[in-house]
Parts: structure tokens; sequence; C-alpha cells
């Protein structure tokens, strides 16, 4: 961020009270902390728990996990179970948070979950958001995920800590909850 959103005046880089240098607005006298999106992506799991739901989009080759961006006023919870909902039509009965990740390239922070669908039909998937989604078992989606990408760093982590039992859901809420 180069520019400040309120009035245009070029930021200068200002030591700000411990936080280190922080761009500042002359013109406005305030501190322009950086702006960045917040996204969730989920690993969709079956019932069972041994299968993984991976997902192709935009015409690109490789399976990634289901992922989309956290609406205003939206939590992340929401969020993985409306994305879910809305990009391949099952609904999500839980979840767990697992770690959050910086993606450099689209200046967003994804916070990445386990999610259990209700069932493994597909006939819901959206063909303008989705462009082929597939059920795999945990080998099968470590092997067919994006290399070198952010959805497989966070699908091994996954993988191991489902191997580990370190995983424990907690039931989706209803809207309205």
């Amino acid at each position: 961020m180069k520019y400040c959103h309120e009035c245009g005046t070029e930021l200068l880089l200002k030591d700000c009270n411990g936080e280190g240098e922080v761009p500042f607005c002359k013109a406005c006298g305030s501190f322009r902390f950086p702006v960045f999106s917040t996204a969730v992506s989920t690993a969709v799991l079956n019932k069972e728990m041994n299968k993984i739901l991976l997902i192709k989009q935009y015409n690109r080759p490789d399976y990634i996990l289901l992922a989309g961006y956290v609406n205003k006023g939206e939590d992340a919870e929401s969020t993985v179970v409306r994305e879910v909902k809305e990009e391949v039509g099952l609904d999500i009965v839980s979840y767990q948070y697992m770690r959050s990740l910086y993606f450099e390239p689209s200046n967003t922070l994804m916070l990445n979950f386990i999610s259990v669908a209700d069932s493994e039909d597909l006939s819901g998937m959206d063909r303008t958001e989705v462009d082929d989604a597939a059920w795999f078992t945990l080998e099968e989606a470590a092997r067919n995920i994006k290399k070198n990408s952010l959805a497989e760093t966070f699908l091994l982590a996954i993988i191991k800590s489902l191997d580990a039992g370190k995983v424990i859901l907690q039931p989706a809420a209803v809207k309205g909850d």
C-alpha cells in the first residue's frame, strides 16, 4: 500500500508504538495498516472420514481444496458451510479449524478447515463455480492435489492429523443458532 485509502496522499513509513514501521498518512495524521483479504479453504470429508473431496476450477488442470472468501460480517465457520453448499451442494455437519497461512499471490490470509459433509452426492454441484469434483481416498488425494501449492500443504497436514487421531470436529452451526 503506497497511498492513503482515505485521501490519496503518498504514505511514509513511521514507527508505530512498538509495531515497527507502519505506513503513515501525514495529511490524515493516521497509520494505515496493510489491508488484505481473508478466505477459507476446507478439506471436505465424507461421513466415514475416509474420502476427501477435491475440485477443479477456472479451467485449470489441477485438483485443489474447496475455498472461498469471507464476506463482510461473516465468520470463517459460516463461510465454510456457505461455500461448500454454494459450490458443490453439500451440507456440512461438522468442522474443525486447522491453521492459517498467508497466500501472497492474492494477498489473502487463508484459514484452513477440515469439514464433514452429510453425503457424497455431487448432483447439486454448481458448474459455473466448479469444473469438476471427485471423492478420493486420503492417499489418492495426496497424489492428486496440486503439487507445491497451499492446498497441498493444508491437505498433507490434515491427513497427518487424521492419521494421528488429532481431529476433534464440532457440529456445524445451523443458521439462526
